[in-house]
């Protein structure tokens, strides 16, 4: 079975533990698909650097998360931060958030399938859906997909489940 290769983004490993969130049970649910073998897990340094910076006893729980889960770390690149840095100018991510735009150059400089996000500010909107595939393809990566957990987790446990 050829398993998708996703790549968890930031948010995800902070609503695992924010039980007031709406997407917290589909984020734990898709947690535990990745453990099961539905998907093959990613994340990177630019996620650790992230969480590494939390405060208190959530810092070291989202950071175990990472091992818990045998999510892979990828390593930074000269190339994902080039391809970033074509992203902030081509106005797709803002030059305050290199961050989110090293998130999606990680993702397609490995060639991975999807980025799963819950950050709607500049990750799960659909100009940056179009224009970060629109870059992708024309310098020779693959299209990501861009996902949150609602959409890729089996439907039957999503908490949106109505019928």
């Amino acid at each position: 079975m050829n398993r998708q290769k996703i790549y968890l983004e930031t948010t995800l490993f902070n609503y695992y533990f924010d039980e007031d969130r709406d997407a917290h049970s589909d984020v734990v649910t898709l947690f535990e698909e990745c453990a099961k073998g539905k998907f093959e897990p990613y994340t990177s340094t630019y996620t650790v650097e992230e969480l590494e910076e939390t405060r208190g006893e959530k810092r070291d729980k989202m950071l175990a998360l990472i091992s818990q889960y045998n999510i892979t770390v990828l390593t930074a690149s000269e190339e994902i931060v080039d391809l970033a840095r074509k992203y902030i100018v081509e106005g797709v991510i803002p030059k305050g958030s290199q961050t989110d735009a090293q998130h999606i150059a990680t993702a397609a400089v490995n060639n991975l399938d999807k980025i799963i996000s819950l950050n709607f500010r500049h990750i799960v909107k659909e100009r940056t859906i179009m224009l970060t595939g629109a870059i992708n393809t024309l310098l020779g990566y693959k299209t990501v997909a861009i996902k949150t957990p609602m959409e890729v987790i089996d439907y039957e446990k999503s908490r949106y489940n109505i019928g």
